[in-house]
């Protein structure tokens, strides 16, 4: 194949990294640092979230804030969706009730609030956003999870939506979590598995009926009954199906479902699902091909600590940490336990490496939800950020500082370093906040991956990032033909001077939110892209040659 299977869109060049490879460490070393600033005022992100009272009399209360990074109008900029949360309390007449909202990127560092034009001001108990085309028609529709009936807002192409989750048949009432979207069947049109955490009604649950190191607080997970997931397979005439019970993903006795991720762990070319249970073994359900699942999270080895037990499964980042060629799983956990690395063997398994990364002992004094891999100083190696929050506001009588959290960025060493891993201060992402989502995306179309934060009971972080285009990049956006228009589930490989990275296209993961759907490289001090091959879901393969640093690229599926 060659650049005429592409739609090629240079938007901007980048000169900050020197142009040569450095012949000696020091010219490495003589790059600024990376830091993220706190842009959310400046940007006019003006939305403050709010979920129940301040005491957290129940469990509901502590778990929402999600977030997206989408482009909702076409227009080559990320825009901003923030879901709310609500009280048990009606709200009087003379007071709105919180609702979610949509910011447009204008291009300039700024945003603009569109959320009634638009038609996206649900109102409901907001939990987390999902973002894909399924409808294959070439925008980007909008899923929301509640503790209610969930919303598919269908993008209609002229910058508004239309509510048809109850047309659609995926209106799930209960209290739903993360989301993602995949082709689990390979027809050409995303499907999409919700998570769900809690059978969950404030009268079956007395306030603060729980204890925790001899505070009350509120009660569960454990002790209060679990809730069911669901999988819909998309029927192609904008309805889906519940596949749950036929596609063997329900299950007998349901967990507390909080992460969830379509992925090809083992390269078969059929997406599998990985979901994070809190206080539960998390699910691997490996996809047989006709249609079915088989949870194969226990014996692979990615369902439960080092030490074989439970843990708080949050949020999930997904990629090849140690450049392997095959992607790792990353799901954060509770105060007073590690977060999980689970290398992926490439044979099938996993093996639990946060002490051998140095991701364990920094994570102990953390309560964990959202997470991504990003190379945020675009060296060629994925990097990993933890967003922290605790859940009881009762800690402060334990510890005054310890409800909010600072948020942690872990920069990759590289192979000479062994891929471990070494935190770094990062200017404002450190900031304490009780946080909870967050989405990774390059917001400002400079070339380095920016952050958003999504905080309880407070407003977003929108955190800039500061230095990481001193070094390469590339970024695409795939459209597929035979395959799903998103190109969810390729496989897109970039060779430079002889060394290759690779990344899987997928939708979701993280908590309760949605990254940019542009897929990231950095490349270091390599102005040039020696090989791009890109194996589509339709098992179609592409190759690109040559490929100039520094540009957004647009690449169509080719035809057979």
């Amino acid at each position: 194949m060659n650049l005429r299977h592409c739609l090629c869109a240079l938007l901007l060049a980048l000169t900050a990294c020197t142009s040569e490879p450095p012949d000696r460490p020091q010219e490495i070393a003589d790059l600024s640092p990376v830091l993220f600033s706190d842009m959310t005022t400046t940007a006019g992100l003006d939305f403050h979230m709010r979920s129940g009272g301040h005491i957290k009399n129940y469990i509901v209360e502590s778990k929402g804030g999600g977030g997206a990074f989408f482009d909702y109008d076409g227009d080559g900029w990320l825009d901003i969706y923030l879901v709310n949360g609500s009280r048990f309390a009606a709200y009087p007449d003379s007071v709105a009730p919180p609702g979610n909202a949509l910011y447009r990127n204008m291009g300039d560092g700024t945003f603009q609030e569109r959320t009634q034009t638009a038609g996206v001001g649900d109102t409901g108990w907001g939990m987390g956003a999902a973002v894909a085309d399924y409808d294959n028609d070439g925008d980007e529709d909008l899923y929301v999870s509640n503790y209610g009936a969930n919303i598919l807002y269908r993008n209609d192409g002229n910058s508004t939506f239309a509510e048809v989750g109850q047309t659609a048949g995926v209106d799930l009432a209960g209290w739903s979590t993360s989301a993602t979207f995949g082709d689990y069947d390979n027809d050409g049109d995303l499907d999409f598995y919700v998570a769900q955490y809690l059978d969950f009604a404030p009268e079956n649950a007395p306030p603060r009926g729980g204890m925790w190191k001899g505070v009350l607080v509120f009660a569960g997970p454990l002790g209060l009954p679990g809730a069911q997931d669901a999988l819909y397979r998309n029927e192609g005439d904008g309805t889906f199906i519940d596949m749950t019970r036929k596609a063997r993903v329900g299950r007998a006795k349901p967990t507390y479902g909080l992460g969830a991720l379509f992925c090809d762990y083992d390269r078969d070319g059929t997406l599998d699902l990985y979901v994070a249970n809190d206080s539960a073994p998390n699910f691997l359900y490996r996809n047989q091909g006709n249609g079915t699942f088989a949870d194969v999270a226990v014996e692979s080895g990615a369902a439960l600590s080092a030490e074989g037990i439970a843990q708080a499964g949050m949020g999930i980042a997904y990629g090849d940490y140690d450049a392997d060629g095959f992607s790792d799983f990353f799901v954060t956990h509770f105060e007073d336990d590690y977060n999980t690395l689970y290398r992926n063997r490439g044979d099938g398994s996993f093996a639990v490496a946060s002490a051998d990364a140095g991701l364990a002992e920094p994570s102990l004094p953390r309560l964990a939800f959202g997470t991504d891999f990003l190379d945020y100083d675009n060296d060629r190696d994925l990097d990993l950020f933890v967003a922290n929050g605790h859940v009881y506001p009762q800690i402060r009588h334990i510890n005054p500082a310890g409800y909010s959290e600072s948020n942690q960025l872990f920069a990759n060493q590289g192979p000479d370093g062994g891929h471990r891993f070494a935190e770094v201060a990062a200017g404002d992402l450190n900031r304490a906040n009780v946080s909870r989502g967050s989405a990774k995306g390059d917001y400002d179309n400079d070339g380095d991956i920016d952050l958003l934060v999504c905080n309880l009971d407070g407003p977003p972080a929108l955190l800039r990032n500061d230095g990481g285009n001193q070094c390469h990049w590339l970024s695409l956006r795939l459209l597929g033909t035979a395959s799903n228009r998103d190109g969810i589930g390729a496989i897109i490989t970039v060779t430079v001077g002889g060394v290759e990275q690779r990344i899987e296209h997928t939708n979701g993961g993280s908590f309760l939110s949605h990254s940019d759907a542009r897929v990231h490289f950095g490349l270091g001090f390599s102005e040039t892209v020696d090989l791009l091959e890109i194996r589509w879901p339709s098992g179609r393969l592409q190759y690109l040659e040559n490929i100039p640093a520094n540009q957004f690229l647009v690449i169509e599926e080719p035809a057979p």
